[in-house]
This record gives C-alpha cells, sequence and structure tokens, in this order.
C-alpha cells in the first residue's frame, strides 16, 4: 500500500463504507486519513454507539464530525439511533450533495413525534436526493418538503401513515421510477398519480380493506397487497402483477389494457367472483399464472369455486406456460361438467410447467381426469408438480385418492413429481 499511487489509494479506500472502519483507517497513517476523505458514503450500522461512555462523546456529534471530514458526501446510511436536531445538523453541510439516504427513523411512537422538530421535515433540506429509504416512519401529518426533482427511488418500510400525509409526500417526488411501501398501517383510500412509476410494490397492513386508484402509465410492476378495491386504469406497459389480500376480501379490480401482461398473481383467502373473472378474462395473453384463493362469496359468507370449463379456460389463455394453481381454482376446474367432450383438434400449446396443490380428496376420479387431461393435451409440458398439502380424512378414500396419484407419477416418471 505504502508504494500505491495517491489516486489509486484514495480510489480503494473510498470504497470503505462501514464508520468504524473508515475511523480505523483514519488511525493507520496521515497518508491514509487525507485519502478517506474522498469517501461517497458512510454506513453507521444499530451497534455503532454501543460501547460509548460519557458526557462528552454525543452520538449526533459524532456523526456530524466524521460527515464535515469528507470532501463531497454522496451517500448517508444510518441505522444507529439519532435526534431530530442531529439529522437536521447533518444535512445542512452535506444536504446539497447528497443523493442517497437511508434512514432508520424509530419514531412510530406518537409521543416522540412532539418532540422537537420533525425528522421528516428535516429530510426536505436534501433537494438532491435521488434515492431516500426511510425505516419505522410517523407521518400523521405532511412533511415539510417542497420537491425532490431527481428522487427516482422512495422506499418506506414499517410506518403509521394517513391518507392526507402519504399522499402529500408522493406528490413531492414527481419524478419516481421505483416505489415501495411495505408495512404501512393506516391507508384507507389513496390515489397516486406518477407518470414515471415503472416498479411498485404497496404493502398495506391492517383490516385489509384500502382502496387504491394508480394512475402511473409507464407502470411495468406492480404489487398490491391489503386493498379491497383497486382501480390502475393504464396498464399498457404492465408485465408483472400481484394483487393479495391476506386480512380481507377483494371486491372490485379495474384495469387498463394488459395485453403486455407476463406474470399474473392473486392471492387471499375470499375474492368476490366478479373480480377473479375480470382478472382472468383481461390478462388472457398471460404466460404464468399463480391462483392462490381460498374461497369466493360477495358477503361474508365463504362459498367455493363454480365450475371452471377446463377447455374454455385454457382455449383462453393460450400463451400460458406456467401454471401455479391451489385448491379451489383445481377443484373448479375438476367438476364433473367441466369435463367435456373435447373440441376437435384441443391441445393446450404453450404449457410447460404446471404445479398443483390438491388439499381434498373430495371428487378423486375428475381430479384425476384432470391430471391426465394436461399431461395428454399439454403438448410443450416438461413438468408436473402435485403437492399434498394438509389433507384430512378419516375415511379411507384419502389413502385411495393418494395410491391413484402414486400410480398416475409412476405412470409418467418423466415429468411428474409428488411434494
Amino acid at each position: 500500500m505504502d508504494y500505491l499511487p495517491d489516486a489509486l489509494l484514495q480510489y480503494t479506500l473510498s470504497g470503505i463504507t462501514n464508520a468504524r472502519d473508515i475511523a480505523m483507517c483514519n488511525c493507520v497513517s496521515k497518508r491514509w486519513k487525507e485519502s478517506t476523505e474522498y469517501v461517497k458514503t458512510i454506513y453507521f450500522p444499530r451497534n455503532s454507539f454501543d460501547n460509548i461512555s460519557g458526557s462528552d462523546e454525543d452520538p449526533d456529534a459524532i456523526v456530524l464530525k466524521m460527515i464535515l471530514s469528507f470532501a463531497r458526501l454522496e451517500g448517508l446510511v444510518v441505522y444507529s439511533s439519532f435526534t431530530s436536531k442531529g439529522l437536521e445538523s447533518w444535512l445542512k453541510h452535506v444536504g446539497l450533495s447528497l443523493r442517497h439516504l437511508e434512514l432508520r427513523m424509530d419514531n412510530l411512537a406518537s409521543f416522540q413525534a412532539m418532540e422537537g422538530p420533525s425528522k421528516l421535515d428535516c429530510i426536505g433540506v436534501a433537494k438532491g436526493l435521488e434515492i431516500l429509504k426511510l425505516w419505522g416512519v410517523l407521518m400523521v401529518n405532511p412533511p415539510k418538503w417542497d420537491m425532490f426533482p431527481s428522487l427516482h427511488c422512495l422506499e418506506i418500510v414499517g410506518a403509521r401513515v394517513e391518507d392526507a400525509a402519504l399522499s402529500n409526500a408522493l406528490g413531492a417526488c414527481p419524478n419516481l421510477r421505483n416505489l415501495l411501501l411495505l408495512g404501512c398501517e393506516g391507508v384507507k383510500s389513496i390515489s397516486i398519480e406518477l407518470p414515471f412509476l415503472e416498479q411498485c410494490k404497496l404493502d398495506f397492513y391492517g383490516s385489509g380493506s384500502s382502496s387504491l386508484s394508480l394512475t402511473c402509465p409507464r407502470l411495468e410492476s406492480l404489487e398490491v397487497q391489503g386493498c379491497s378495491w383497486i382501480r390502475v386504469p393504464e396498464t399498457r406497459s404492465l408485465k408483472n402483477l400481484s394483487i393479495s389480500n391476506s386480512a380481507g376480501r377483494v371486491y372490485m379490480v379495474d384495469f387498463g389494457n394488459l395485453s403486455a401482461l407476463e406474470v399474473l398473481s392473486i392471492r387471499g383467502v375470499q375474492w368476490c367472483w366478479d373480480a377473479i373473472c375480470k382478472m382472468l378474462e383481461q390478462a388472457r395473453e398471460v404466460k404464468h399464472l399463480y391462483m392462490k384463493v381460498e374461497f369466493t362469496g360477495d358477503y361474508e359468507a365463504f362459498q367455493p369455486f363454480p365450475e371452471v370449463d377446463f377447455v374454455e379456460f385454457f382455449n383462453s389463455h393460450p400463451n400460458l406456460r406456467k401454471f401455479d394453481i391451489h385448491g379451489a381454482m383445481f377443484a373448479a376446474l375438476c367438476q364433473k361438467n367441466s369435463l367435456k367432450t373435447l373440441e376437435a383438434g384441443f391441445a393446450i400449446p404453450c404449457l410447460e410447467e404446471v404445479v398443483i396443490t390438491v388439499r381434498s380428496p373430495l371428487n378423486a376420479e375428475q381430479k384425476m381426469n384432470t391430471l391426465e387431461w394436461l399431461v395428454r393435451y399439454g403438448r410443450s409440458l416438461k413438468v408436473m408438480v402435485i403437492r399434498i398439502l394438509q389433507m384430512k380424512s378419516n375415511h379411507s378414500s384419502a389413502d385411495d385418492f393418494f395410491d391413484e396419484i402414486c400410480r398416475f407419477k409412476c405412470m409418467n416418471r418423466n415429468i411428474v413429481r409428488i411434494e
């Protein structure tokens, strides 16, 4: 290292990000200390100040001292505890150069929001941010942000929010391309309009009855959890779509043109049948379909899926390559009347992999017939996985059904496997 040119040493040491490692490098030599001035990103883990003692060793002051030692700081990641005054002092000095800011806020408790200036408000100073990631956020009041014109990635994980406050925050980020809201509690009804958004993941925690309206013409990937009403009118670029609701019911889905959709995942305990039908109708070009919805029904009472015609379903989804089907939908495809007389020349042209989860021995004959049809008419089928999940029955029919599946596997050993 003693013989390295200054530029190469600066480049090497600038790749160190952990605050403790940087401090240790500063102690090696004057030359190393001068080279660490060119560090672009500094990271303070949760345990950064666990071992400090003495009233003169204030964590906020230590962070500020290190920040001031750099020529131009572009990335700041702080998982250790800090105060709003500390954050305000840091951003006052490096806010103009900062491009990446990641903070563990730890202000979910309501009493903390009343202590001094808001941590969220302090962030507004860093107007040149391109990436902002926040953990443990209380957002009941709109943050005092003017505008983040360069911000393209916003991630908020673990938050208590009010609709107006969240809308206001998103309004200050008009050029977002990537948005992640994970474990956000308190959202009732939210409308998002972001013209450049491409990747979006929304996870609303609570009763599962949130309402979402999303207007993003460039959207390519969308994951939504916890909404009962979903409206996304501009979807020409949407390729990946996942909708789930583990706490409530999905009543309504309203999407635009889904001609570009390649992957569709719908999950949840209960969906209205109209919502399921609408999704399947619009997603005719889908290549990978994952369905794990337990029940249907428009009201409180759970209802099984109605009959789904086997031939009509696969004719409606000619590009389907991978089909991951769970319990209720498989049972709907296996009802006696759905296995009608085949049309001349019927085939499932593109299906390569099918994963089937079986939970009940009921209608065993129809289920075995459906498995046989998938193998017989799936011209491109390479893999069939049959998962036997929590099959509870004291009757011998469960054992007989399992024996039939094992026999079916032996007859199609090159394709079928049981898990």
